[in-house]
């Protein structure tokens, strides 16, 4: 029962800060500290990859309509630009991901003091996003790519991916709200390949992760995910981060305070 009730937490906990800029990864792993979990870097990766998957589908259900206005004009440049700027935003997170596979689940393995420090790093990143105030370009190629970067940078659990891509957007002075979009369409494809080489190389089968706490948390994060992508738009466009950055910083200090001089196991 414990671990029902532990993934339905972490299902919540995924759902809601996976679109707030506030690392998901980040707060996985310090809920999963203070629950006490022992779990393997390997299983406790398998967990917040499950996690993702559920929030990657509630993202698919958000932009549903805008998704098939893509594909039906795929034939029409711009839908086959978008495309394009899709799969190169993919291309540096798949490298760092194949190349460093065992370096990332090790970073999955209560590395509190580590997460910590790149929360305050998103708090800061996302306290300077709110001072950019010239967000009319459209979106491009170039910066597709730079966004993908910075995507493949942001697997450090502790630094926001959306708070990370959004913060580069706007920074390349992209519309905040066509940045928000594609920042939550862009890891997409990047979860569903995780899944899939995971499914198929029996990672997923031989992890001790059980398969009930694992549905249970997939279910949390995709109904928790719909109401926070939905809500994550609007906050961006006004541009409203700060209050996020200050929240940020407040967790990863009292975090590292926690770890160091309470619970220090």
């Amino acid at each position: 029962m414990r671990d029902y009730i532990e993934a339905i937490i972490l299902g919540i906990i995924q759902g809601f800060t996976e679109f707030l800029p506030v690392s998901s990864s980040g707060h996985l792993e310090l809920a999963k500290w203070l629950f006490g979990d022992t779990a393997t870097a390997s299983d406790s990766f398998m967990m917040t990859i499950i996690l993702h998957f559920g929030t990657a589908l509630a993202t698919l259900w958000v932009f549903r309509a805008y998704i098939w206005n893509v594909l039906k004009n795929f034939y029409k440049p711009e839908g086959r630009n978008y495309i394009w700027m899709i799969i190169l935003s993919m291309i540096p997170a798949v490298i760092v991901g194949v190349s460093f596979e065992s370096q990332i689940n090790v970073m999955f393995e209560r590395q509190i003091i580590f997460v910590s420090i790149f929360l305050c790093v998103t708090g800061i990143l996302l306290l300077i996003s709110d001072r950019i105030l010239s967000t009319e370009k459209p979106l491009s190629p170039i910066r597709a790519l730079i966004m993908g970067i910075a995507q493949a940078i942001a697997i450090i659990p502790g630094l926001s991916r959306s708070g990370t891509t959004i913060t580069t957007g706007v920074a390349m002075g992209i519309d905040r709200r066509e940045v928000a979009q594609f920042s939550f369409l862009m890891v997409i494809p990047l979860i569903f390949g995780k899944i899939a080489k995971d499914a198929m190389d029996g990672t997923m089968a031989s992890g001790g992760t059980k398969l009930g706490p694992l549905a249970i948390g997939f279910i949390f994060s995709f109904i928790t995910g719909v109401i926070a992508c939905k809500w994550m738009v609007t906050i961006v466009k006004r541009a409203k981060l700060s209050y996020f950055g200050i929240y940020c910083l407040l967790v990863g200090i009292i975090a590292i305070i926690l770890r160091l001089f309470v619970w220090t196991s």
